[in-house]
């Protein structure tokens, strides 16, 4: 992609997801996460109307009456988008990959974020991390993360999520916003994530399409595997064949939402062809 190419399709993101981010999101990404961040201030008399979850029991019990721990708010949050660019993510059978999908809900959370003033990192990763963009503030630096998205040619076409857990868990050592978007056809990360959902606030955006929940019926078909390079024909007109396509499907499925669920991360799901504006709106207020 030459540079006026790439320029064209950086500003096409930008001009959408700003749109949303500026008159749907920022409100809502403020009202789900900003009273997340709070910092202890002082202790004061217990007041009535008071969260009874907040008295501070040592204090209470020197001065035999009740008192209450007072929190403020962060002034500013983190934000981490950590995106899987492994071969599975460049799959798609309606007008996009599931990639540009990717791209377009990650720049949409990242211009939320600097609307309200908060730092913006990228980790993009396969079964290493391929970049890591460290977290600021500003437009300048939001359209650098989108053109990363657009443009960045990993090196591997493998996914290992735990490796990319284990990292953020390395490099953030302070308490973070952080977004996980992947088709995630990945296992065995339950144990990395449950590690750092203690730490921060986490969300899994699962992005997928429609032939990937269930095979078509199409006869006789040659099949790539997107992260194994190997090709092998698949026999789609066989109903076992289906059945078992779509049990796997649903196994991977379950397991990155009984993953996140355990880990009390949340998850959100969305096919290429739906309105990620409607579910990520949904998350949002369901958090408030």
């Amino acid at each position: 992609m030459d540079t006026k190419e790439l320029l064209k399709k950086v500003r096409k993101i930008e001009i959408k997801t700003r749109r949303l981010s500026d008159h749907i999101f920022s409100g809502e990404y403020h009202s789900s996460f900003k009273g997340r961040g709070m910092t202890f201030s002082e202790v004061r008399q217990y007041q009535f109307g008071d969260d009874i979850r907040f008295i501070d029991w040592n204090v209470t019990a020197r001065y035999n009456e009740p008192y209450i721990k007072v929190f403020e708010e962060e002034r500013e949050l983190t934000m981490i988008l950590m995106v899987d660019i492994s071969a599975s993510a460049f799959f798609g059978t309606d007008q996009q990959f599931k990639h540009d999908l990717i791209a377009e809900i990650s720049a949409t959370l990242a211009f939320s974020a600097i609307q309200n003033n908060d730092k913006v990192g990228l980790l993009l990763f396969s079964d290493g991390i391929e970049l890591f963009i460290a977290p600021k503030k500003g437009k300048t630096h939001v359209l650098r993360i989108i053109r990363e998205l657009i443009e960045f040619k990993g090196k591997s076409e493998k996914t290992d999520i735990t490796q990319a857990l284990k990292y953020l868990s390395n490099v953030m050592k302070k308490k973070a916003i952080v977004f996980i978007l992947s088709d995630f056809m990945d296992d065995d990360y339950d144990n990395a994530l449950k590690i750092v959902g203690k730490k921060h606030d986490v969300t899994g955006i699962r992005v997928f399409d429609k032939y990937e929940v269930e095979i078509p019926k199409i006869g006789m078909v040659p099949m790539r595997d997107a992260e194994s390079g190997k090709i092998i024909l698949v026999n789609t007109n066989s109903k076992t064949v289906r059945n078992n396509y779509k049990a796997n499907y649903l196994k991977m499925v379950n397991y990155f939402e009984e993953s996140f669920k355990k880990s009390g991360s949340g998850t959100i799901s969305t096919r290429i062809d739906e309105s990620y504006v409607k579910k990520l709106l949904g998350y949002f207020k369901r958090r408030n």
